[in-house]
Order: C-alpha cells, then structure tokens, then sequence
C-alpha cells in the first residue's frame, strides 16, 4: 500500500459507525471517499451523493450513478457497509477487490422475507473478495447464504479514551440508561414497560433514552400511559461526549431488540464499567454473563433483572467492573481497526501479485 492508496466507502454519512471507520482510515494513512444516499460532512472525507433513497426498492434504481462515482474516483479499495443496500450497489458496479460489512438485520433478518431477497443477497455476497462481521453468528449467516465466502471477525470497538469507568461513588442513586434506536427492532417498549414495574417498588430510579428515532411520539405517549413523565428522559442522538456523560451518571446500560449483532452501544456500556441488561441473543453470549440476559419481549424477566441489580448494588458494581475488564482484553476499537487495515493491505498485494 502507498500513502495515496484510495479507499472509498458506499455507506450512510449519517452513520456514527461510517463516519468512525472513515476517520480510523485516514488516521492509518489511507485517502477515504464516500459514496452515500445520506450525506453529511466528515472532516477531510470527499463525498458523493447519490439520489435519495425513500423506501428499499429505490437501491435498484441507484445502480447507475453508483457506477459512475466508482468510476470517477477510481479507488484502489472500494468497502460497502450493510450488504442488502450498499453492498448490492457495489457489486454490480464490479470494481475488486470489494469488502463488505454486514451489520445484523441485512443477513439475519433480510433474507428471510422471501427466497428472491435470499438469493439476491447471496450472489451479492458472491461478489465480496472479504465479508467482515462483528459477530460468529453473522458470519455463519453470510457462510450459509454464500459458502466459500471469505469472512472474517472485525468488530467496531470502543474508543476506551473516552468511553471509561468512573467511580461507582460518584454515580447518583441507580439510574439506567438505554442507547437503542427508538426504532420496533429494539423494543424501547419493553423497556418502559419493565421501568413501571421498576418504579413502582423503587420510585427513586431514572431512565435515560438515547438515540432517537422513528418511534418517538408512539414511546413519549408511552410514557404518558404509565405515568413515567417524572422519572424517564429523552435525549435523543447525542454525540460521543454527550453519550458519556450519561453514562457516567448510570449504573445500569439496557439493550433488549428483538435481532442483534454486537452492538457497539453495550460494548460502550461494558467499557464505562456499567452492569448490563441485554436480550439472550449469540453475540450478547459472547460478550456478557449469562445472568445478564433475558428472553425478547419479555418485561417481566426485564424488571426482575432491573430490580434486582437495584437491590444488590455490590453485584451491580461487580458485574460492570467484570465488563470493562472484558472490554479492556478484547474491545478496543483501535485493535480492530488495526486488524482491519491488515486485511485491506492482504487484499491489495494479492491484486498486485495476480
């Protein structure tokens, strides 16, 4: 790889995760562009747009001015992120060697509306010259869909400079936080719902919503039903210091969606030192004690959990002491990215050699 080898992205701009990975490039040396449908200025990353996308039909029809941004930045490296929309256009723009990123629901869940989707995704993963994953259940998905993929384990890590323990003393009362999308894949719902149960022996405790999303006047009228007016706050999306400042007030970090891969919001929460409630799902295994997950959907086991870590401070405080030590082995985002670059340097010398 030279200093002015080119790597170009087709992902959203407004994506907290692409905007991290093109930053994490440019600091390894590389020259990023973005080709996305929703932009948003990154320092020092060239961007192109491409029509907006309303609904997931509209990526067929996208095909086209795709072709003509690879074209015109001629990149060494092109690496679309989420296989069904973004990895789709650059497959059938051709350029290799290619790398896509799948992020959860574009295998887990995609694929399984229809056998035509199916087998869509499969020849678009047929296309990848490497598939990174953040989870060995995403992996197995893409290896089922596609045998004789290349994939490989890269998870999106935790920038441990800012996302750290501090003192348990210093943490108000026993207020949790929940970093999810208020989207009808993370179950805020369930969240709340377990939260009045919560409340109604511990009227002391606090919620915290972060992320924002689609489903805000459904949860806000919500949280008018179950009289939680007083006791739950919207943030909405905050930026990385805003999202640690509320977790440094929190105890307690809640991720219960209904389908996942490893999310970066609980390997966060791990890393802040915070006890954690998740749904029993393969990559939540891999990454936290069994006593910390509960079934989808289910709010009573969700207020049973939360009850009792509010009752039992000191195991609250082992458990959260226990995750940012996990983090610490194997949860920085600056190892990942390490590997990552690798990879990508595996990938143009074998071009070179071919």
């Amino acid at each position: 790889m030279t200093a002015s080898s080119h790597l170009v992205l087709l992902g959203d701009a407004t994506s907290v995760h692409v905007q991290r990975w093109a930053r994490e490039m440019r600091a390894r040396g590389w020259r990023v562009s973005l080709v996305t449908a929703r932009p948003q200025p990154i320092d020092g990353v060239e961007q192109v747009t491409l029509p907006p996308v309303a609904r997931s039909s509209d990526w067929l029809w996208r095909v086209g001015a795709a072709r003509r941004a690879i074209a015109a930045l001629a990149p060494d490296i092109v690496h679309a992120h989420y296989v069904t929309s973004y990895g789709y256009l650059a497959a059938r723009c051709g350029h290799q060697p290619l790398v896509m990123t799948a992020w959860g629901s574009d295998l887990l869940l995609t694929p399984r509306q229809n056998p035509l989707i199916a087998r869509l995704t499969a020849w678009t993963l047929g296309r990848a010259s490497l598939v990174t994953g953040d989870s060995r259940d995403l992996l197995d998905a893409a290896r089922r869909l596609c045998p004789g993929v290349r994939a490989e384990l890269i998870h999106w890590g935790v920038e441990r400079a800012r996302f750290a323990p501090v003192p348990w003393a210093d943490k108000p009362g026993f207020e949790a936080v929940s970093l999810r999308s208020w989207e009808p894949n993370y179950r805020i719902d369930v969240i709340l719902r377990a939260f009045a149960q919560v409340l109604a022996q511990r009227p002391d405790a606090r919620l915290h919503l972060l992320g924002g999303g689609g489903e805000e006047g459904r949860l806000r009228r919500l949280v008018d039903g179950l009289a939680l007016q007083n006791s739950v706050q919207f943030h909405g999306r905050l930026d990385d210091a805003g999202m640690a400042a509320v977790l440094a007030r929190c105890k307690l970090s809640i991720s219960v969606p209904e389908s996942d891969a490893t999310s970066v919001s609980v390997l966060e929460s791990m890393a802040c030192g915070l006890a954690v409630i998740a749904t029993d799902l393969p990559a939540n295994r891999d990454w936290l004690d069994a006593r910390a997950l509960v079934p989808p959907g289910d709010v009573v086991a969700l207020a049973r959990g939360w009850s009792g870590l509010i009752g039992d401070g000191a195991l609250a405080q082992h458990m959260g002491r226990d995750n940012a030590e996990r983090i610490a082995q194997g949860g920085d985002r600056r190892v990942q990215m390490d590997a990552m670059d690798a990879l990508y340097r595996q990938l143009l010398a074998s071009k070179a050699r071919a």
